[in-house]
């Protein structure tokens, strides 16, 4: 009699076990920016508090959404007391309006705020508000005033955001809101897209970061990118994540933490990632021959591609994929010369034959003037020979082979 009840419990458990996977939820990244400590000149939170709201373009669409907010470069405990989030509905009177219908207050363990340690992050309670791959989320969050504060954002949005004074986070527009090119506090948006999703992670700089493309616009090429993955229906169910920070660098700390430090924060943790795109060097090859911080030992190649092979030993310790692109030419940029060129081209040549990546995007040859190979074809160079213009980004975007995330 023993057994038979035992052999029911067993095939009770074994035939609810299929239910309960079925029921669980499935996060994947749909949108993300790297987190960087708020300059000094960040505007001081003011005695009524201040609500920001960010506008964040999605990749990948899904049934709920969740969100994920840093205080990882706050030195002490950071209150949020709201967070909503609702599609966005600019007009050409009020740009940071909301579709008020769609507003959904976040939760945090069922409390409308939440006090987040230093160096953390908190993740919301599941939101339940169905969006679309490219939908614009308004994410507005009331910080009040308190002691000891600084903000995490991303430094350079590519598109604008909103600052009021108050707690103004229900406002179908803000009152008297200025305008700044920073997300706040935003790290991530994931969203409940299936077991079949996934997410790329792009670890990248400034081009990465979409500088010298239109504000607005979501045309650096992560975003293009996104766009042909979307068309293309083997690829559709992967979203992209962009956390490239303008002025990164794979082996020391400049605008934000290095490549190597940030790892595990940016990418490996990231909700779904299959994928991480490396596109980094050109700043460690830069400031090598243009040093500005006091100093700082020179690098090599060889450090350059150990950084590469320390990247990709930890991302396939997580059964990450770690594509690597090739550095574009920069002949003309103000910390161009012959010698660090040559660096570049090593570099290159080391990703491209080196067999320790899973997938190669070789964006040298896509943007370089067949006439003059150190330098950016004119057609694709927004004037800073450095940076590509939007015809570039998107070159660089349509020379991805997505068979790279269809296997």
């Amino acid at each position: 009699m023993k057994s038979r009840s035992l052999l029911f419990a067993t095939t009770a458990i074994l035939s609810l076990t299929p239910l309960c996977l079925a029921q669980q939820t499935v996060w994947t990244g749909s949108w993300a920016a790297a987190p960087v400590a708020a300059p000094a000149t960040d505007k001081p939170i003011g005695p009524d508090g201040v609500t920001y709201r960010d506008i964040v373009h999605l990749t990948l669409g899904g049934h709920a959404i969740r969100l994920r907010i840093s205080n990882e470069f706050g030195p002490a405990p950071l209150t949020i007391d709201g967070v909503h989030i609702a599609l966005s509905a600019p007009t050409d009177a009020t740009e940071d309006a909301i579709q008020p219908a769609t507003d959904r207050a976040a939760t945090f363990n069922g409390s409308s705020s939440v006090v987040i340690p230093a160096g953390t992050i908190a993740v919301s309670d599941p939101i339940a508000l169905p969006v679309q791959a490219f939908d614009d989320l308004a994410v507005s969050l009331f910080v009040p005033v308190q002691p000891g504060v600084t903000l995490t954002l991303h430094s350079l949005a590519m598109c604008t955001n909103y600052v009021a004074a108050g707690n103004a986070i229900t406002a179908a527009s803000l009152p008297d809101a200025a305008k700044v090119t920073s997300w706040h506090l935003l790290k991530a948006v994931d969203v409940d897209a299936g077991p079949a999703a996934s997410a790329i992670v792009v670890l990248g700089a400034s081009i990465t970061d979409g500088y010298h493309s239109t504000p607005g616009k979501n045309l650096r090429w992560p975003d293009d990118l996104a766009t042909r993955l979307q068309a293309n229906h083997a690829t559709a169910h992967i979203g992209v994540l962009n956390e490239g920070i303008s002025g990164a660098r794979i082996l020391h700390d400049v605008a934000g933490p290095s490549a190597l430090a940030r790892l595990d924060r940016d990418v490996l943790v990231q909700s779904g990632a299959k994928y991480v795109i490396v596109a980094l060097g050109t700043n460690d090859i830069g400031r090598t021959f243009f040093p500005r911080i006091p100093n700082e030992s020179p690098i090599t190649a060889e450090q350059l591609e150990w950084g590469l092979q320390q990247i990709v030993a930890r991302a396939h310790a997580r059964g990450i994929r770690v594509i690597a692109t090739t550095l574009n030419p920069y002949e003309g940029a103000d910390f161009y010369n012959t010698a660090g060129d040559q660096m570049r081209e090593a570099f290159n040549a080391y990703v491209r034959s080196s067999g320790i990546f899973d997938g190669v995007i070789d964006f040298d040859s896509v943007t370089r003037d067949p006439a003059h190979l150190a330098r950016f074809l004119p057609a694709y160079d927004s004037g800073d020979h450095l940076h590509p213009n939007d015809a570039g980004y998107k070159a660089m975007a349509d020379a991805i082979d997505l068979k790279l995330f269809s296997k």
